[in-house]
């Protein structure tokens, strides 16, 4: 089976595929964080891969992205709904609410971040790095289902597994950037490098590490993380639902695809 549409996430979400196979790939990378489920959404072909392993062992620092995205890469897929989990740099994007990203800022370090290592050399244009087209569809079933969501967001990638110090996360807010995550990058470049539409959704489970001024906001914990995550998996599966048959009913109008192979 082949799939134009790869949906990347966590627990929860590959309930979410039916009519499922399972495709045990082995890349020139090595293999994938877990076995890519082919299945449906909506009577769509998609395929589903979860980030950090069936049992989430693989921290974010250590997943295998390069292989995650060519393996996806191998079954036909241009398209990709990635969720992720992202604390708060500021008070209006409170716990529970969904960001659709049109920007990153890398700060990782070490991670394999391209296919073309040489002797192959590309320079992958990256200034509107998200699909403007599969945004738009998100924000418009986002409304009509009435979710708490940002139409823009710009998340800043640390390498984690660790949280940030008060110092960074004062420095991360102070630049101006929305949220903060673990597993944006490299992703999104590998996808783009792909000739792959990318659509970031973060799920904001925190604040980084408190609110200034407000001592009953505490800093993140990782219980806390994945309570709040739990809470949102089920408003993010009726917004993929929604969107995938959107997605991919019609020609998306954007300018990914034109910017990479």
């Amino acid at each position: 089976m082949k799939a134009e549409l790869a949906v990347i996430g966590g627990t929860g979400l590959h309930e979410m595929i039916s009519e499922g196979e399972s495709w045990d790939s082995n890349t020139s990378y090595g293999k994938p964080s877990s076995i890519i489920t082919l299945g449906k959404i909506g009577g769509k072909n998609v395929a589903f891969l979860s980030r950090h392993g069936k049992s989430h062992t693989i921290p974010p620092h250590k997943v295998p992205y390069i292989a995650n995205m060519l393996a996806l890469s191998q079954i036909g897929v241009r398209k990709v709904l990635a969720t992720t989990a992202v604390g708060s740099l500021r008070a209006d994007y409170k716990p529970g609410d969904v960001v659709f990203f049109d920007q990153f800022v890398n700060m990782t370090s070490g991670r394999v971040d391209t296919f073309f290592d040489g002797p192959e050399v590309r320079h992958q244009e990256m200034a509107e790095p998200y699909c403007s087209g599969m945004r738009n569809v998100l924000i418009r079933e986002a409304k009509a289902l009435d979710m708490r969501y940002h139409e823009t967001g710009t998340v800043v990638v640390i390498n984690g597994p660790r949280f940030s110090t008060r110092a960074e996360s004062r420095f991360y807010a102070h630049q101006g950037f929305d949220t903060i995550s673990m597993t944006p990058y490299p992703e999104i470049t590998l996808a783009r490098e792909k000739g792959m539409c990318y659509a970031g959704i973060g799920l904001v489970t925190d604040y980084d590490v408190g609110m200034e001024g407000d001592t009953n906001v505490k800093p993140v914990t990782f219980a806390e993380v994945q309570k709040i995550f739990g809470k949102n998996v089920e408003v993010v599966k009726k917004l993929i639902n929604a969107a995938v048959p959107k997605i991919l009913e019609r020609p998306l109008q954007c300018s990914c695809t034109a910017s990479s192979e």
